[in-house]
C-alpha cells in the first residue's frame, strides 16, 4: 500500500490557506467573528501559517450546544481560525483517501451526497426482497482515537502532517460517555481509551467516513454483498436471500468489534423491503417515496421559525427564498407534489 509523504508544504502553502478561508466562510461570511478575521485576512493567515510551520499551533476551545432533532446530540463549533486549518488539511489529505472509498459510500464526498445515496438505496430496495438495515450506536462519541490514527497512518507518512492530524484529534472536546466492552478488555479499558469526535468539524466528518472505509471493503469483498449503501453510520445490505442477510449481520457485528463499535440493537433490523425501509428522512415503498412524518414535523417547525425571523427582519427576503427553495428541492426527491402545494399555500410571510 502506497504511503504519502512530503505533504506539509502543500498544507501550509499560503494559497491553500487562502482557499481554505474562502471555503470556511461559505454561507457565514457576515458573522462577526468571520468579519473580524477577514478584516486582516492576510496577516491572520500569515500568523496561522507561522504557527503551523513552527508547530506552535494549538486549537481553541469549542462552543457546544445540544440539539434534540432528529435525535439528541452534542454539537461542537470550533473557532473560525481552526475551521480554516481543517479545510487546509482536508484539501490535501482527502484526495488521497478518496481513491480508496467504495462507490456506494455517499457522505461527505464531492459529487455524492444524500440525494444520490437515496437514489441508490431506492434502486436496491425495489430490486430486492429483503434489507438488513443498521445504525451504529452513538457513532461519533465511540470513534476510537488510537484506531483512527492507525488508519490514517496506513496512507500518510509525512511527520508534520501527522502532527497536525494528531493535534486536531487530541484536542477533541469531551463527548457523550459511552461505556462498551469488547474482547480483551479489562474493567478499566473503556475509561482509559480516548474516544469521540466533535460533530460539526469538517475533519470529524471526513474522519468518520474514513473510519468505516475498511468496513465497507469487508462488506463488499469478504461478505460479497452486491447491494450495499452507507451514509455516515447508517448502512443497508439488500438481497433476495434472507439467510445471507441474517448471517451477514453476525459477521458485521464481529467486524465492527475490531473498530470498537456496536450496531444499535433496536434500529438495526432485517425485514422485507415491501414494508418500506426508511433512509435519510424518506420512506421507500415499492411504487412511491414518502417523507418521514418526523422529518415533516421538523420542517414545519423550521418554516414557522422562518416566519418569525422574517417578521422581525432577522432574515432577509433573499435568505428566506433560498431556504424555502432548498427545502422544496429536497422534497422533490419524494412523491410530494400535493404535499408541497398544501404546505406552500398555507405559508404567509409578513414583516412588521
Amino acid at each position: 500500500m502506497k504511503r504519502y509523504g512530503n505533504l506539509w508544504s502543500d498544507v501550509t502553502d499560503f494559497s491553500n490557506l487562502l482557499a481554505a478561508a474562502h471555503q470556511a466562510e461559505k454561507g457565514k461570511r457576515f458573522r462577526e467573528n468571520i468579519l473580524r478575521f477577514n478584516y486582516n485576512l492576510e496577516s491572520e493567515l500569515i500568523r496561522l501559517q507561522q504557527e503551523l510551520l513552527t508547530q506552535t499551533y494549538c486549537p481553541g476551545e469549542y462552543k457546544t450546544f445540544q440539539v434534540k432533532q432528529p435525535k439528541p446530540r452534542l454539537i461542537s463549533a470550533a473557532p473560525y481560525r481552526d475551521r480554516v486549518v481543517h479545510h487546509a488539511l482536508c484539501n490535501v489529505i482527502q484526495p488521497i483517501f478518496e481513491r480508496t472509498f467504495i462507490h456506494d459510500s455517499y457522505a461527505n464526498r464531492a459529487g455524492y451526497g444524500s440525494h444520490r445515496g437515496l437514489q441508490r438505496f431506492t434502486r436496491f430496495a425495489r430490486s430486492s426482497r429483503y434489507v438488513l438495515q443498521c445504525d451504529i450506536r452513538k457513532y461519533f462519541p465511540s470513534i476510537d482515537h488510537a484506531i483512527l490514527k492507525t488508519i490514517l497512518r496506513r496512507k500518510i507518512k509525512c511527520p508534520d502532517t501527522l502532527w497536525l492530524i494528531d493535534t486536531i484529534i487530541d484536542h477533541s472536546n469531551d463527548q457523550e460517555p459511552v461505556i462498551d466492552y469488547f474482547p480483551g478488555d479489562d474493567l478499566l479499558t473503556p475509561l482509559q481509551r480516548r474516544r469521540g469526535l466533535p460533530i460539526g468539524n469538517l475533519t470529524s466528518q471526513f474522519f468518520a467516513n474514513l473510519y468505516l472505509n475498511g468496513f465497507d471493503h469487508f462488506v463488499k469483498e469478504t461478505l460479497r454483498a452486491k447491494k450495499y449503501v452507507r451514509y455516515v453510520d447508517d448502512f443497508a445490505l439488500f438481497s433476495d436471500d434472507r439467510v445471507f442477510l441474517a448471517d451477514a449481520r453476525l459477521a458485521i457485528e464481529s467486524q465492527l468489534e475490531t473498530l470498537r463499535l456496536k450496531i444499535h440493537p433496536i434500529k438495526s433490523q432485517l425485514f422485507a423491503t415491501a414494508i418500506g425501509p426508511t433512509f435519510l428522512g424518506f420512506r421507500v415503498l415499492p411504487d412511491h417515496i414518502r417523507v418521514k412524518a418526523a422529518s415533516l414535523r421538523r420542517a414545519r417547525v423550521r418554516l414557522r421559525h422562518y416566519q418569525t425571523l422574517y417578521a422581525t427582519k432577522r432574515l432577509s427576503f433573499e435568505q428566506l427564498t433560498q431556504s424555502i427553495q432548498s427545502w422544496g428541492a429536497h422534497l422533490k426527491h419524494a412523491d410530494t407534489w400535493r404535499l408541497r402545494q398544501d404546505i406552500f399555500e398555507q405559508l404567509v410571510f409578513t414583516t412588521s
